[in-house]
C-alpha cells in the first residue's frame, strides 16, 4: 500500500485490516486518514473500478468496516467513521489514478526537493513505468517532467470547468443523472446563469 493512500503507520494498520472487507464488496480504497481534533475522524475513501459510488453505498461500506473495526479495535480512543467518495478535486493516491485522470490539471507534492521545489502543478500526462509524468510551465515553455511515484508526499486534481464538466457528462452517460441536470450545471459552468 502506498503512502499515498496511508500515510501515517495508524492509517496503513487500518488499510490492512479494512481493505479486504471492502475489495471483497467490489470496491477500492482511495484513501485513508484517521484525523484528530476534538473527536477524532476515521475518513475512508472509496470507489467502484469505474469511478463511482453512490451514498447508499457509502453506507454499506461503513456497516462493514464498523464491524470489523469493532473486531480488530485498531483505534485506541473514541471516533467517528466517515466513508465518502473521492470527490472530483480527489486525491491521486495511486498509479492508475495518474493514467485515468490524463490530461487533466493536478497539484502535486514531493517529499523531497527536486531541482530546487517540491511543489508542482500542471497537466497529467499519464507514466512511465513508476514515474508519474506532468506538463509544466518552465520559462514560458510547457515541458513535460517525470516523477518517481514514490517521491510523491500528495497529489490531488484541480478542480477546473473541464473536470466537472467531463465528470458530470460521464455520470450522466452512466445514468446517475439526467439531461436536465447536466444541462443546468453546463449553464452553470459557462456563465450562462442570469
Amino acid at each position: 500500500m502506498t503512502e499515498l493512500v496511508a500515510k501515517a503507520a495508524i492509517d496503513q494498520r487500518i488499510v490492512e485490516i479494512i481493505a479486504p472487507v471492502i475489495e471483497d464488496m467490489g470496491y477500492e480504497v482511495v484513501r485513508v486518514r484517521l484525523m484528530s481534533g476534538k473527536e477524532q475522524t476515521l475518513q475512508i475513501m472509496a470507489q467502484k473500478p469505474d469511478g463511482t459510488i453512490e451514498v447508499d453505498e457509502c453506507a454499506e461500506i461503513s456497516t462493514a468496516v464498523s464491524a470489523v473495526l469493532d473486531v480488530e479495535d485498531p483505534i485506541i480512543e473514541a471516533y467517528t467513521l466517515e466513508v465518502s467518495s473521492p470527490g472530483i478535486d480527489r486525491p491521486l493516491t495511486r498509479l492508475k489514478d495518474f493514467d485515468q485522470w490524463n490530461g487533466y490539471v493536478a497539484k502535486i507534492e514531493t517529499s523531497e526537493l527536486i531541482d530546487g521545489r517540491r511543489r508542482f502543478k500542471g497537466t497529467l500526462a499519464g507514466t512511465e513505468d513508476d514515474e508519474v509524468l506532468i506538463e509544466i510551465e518552465e520559462h514560458g515553455e510547457p515541458v513535460t517532467i517525470g516523477l518517481k511515484f514514490e517521491w510523491l508526499s500528495d497529489a490531488k486534481l484541480v478542480l477546473t470547468d473541464e473536470l466537472i464538466r467531463d465528470v458530470l457528462r460521464g455520470r450522466k452517460n452512466a445514468g446517475q443523472i439526467d439531461e436536465a441536470q447536466f444541462d443546468e450545471v453546463e449553464t452553470i459552468i459557462d456563465g450562462d446563469e442570469e
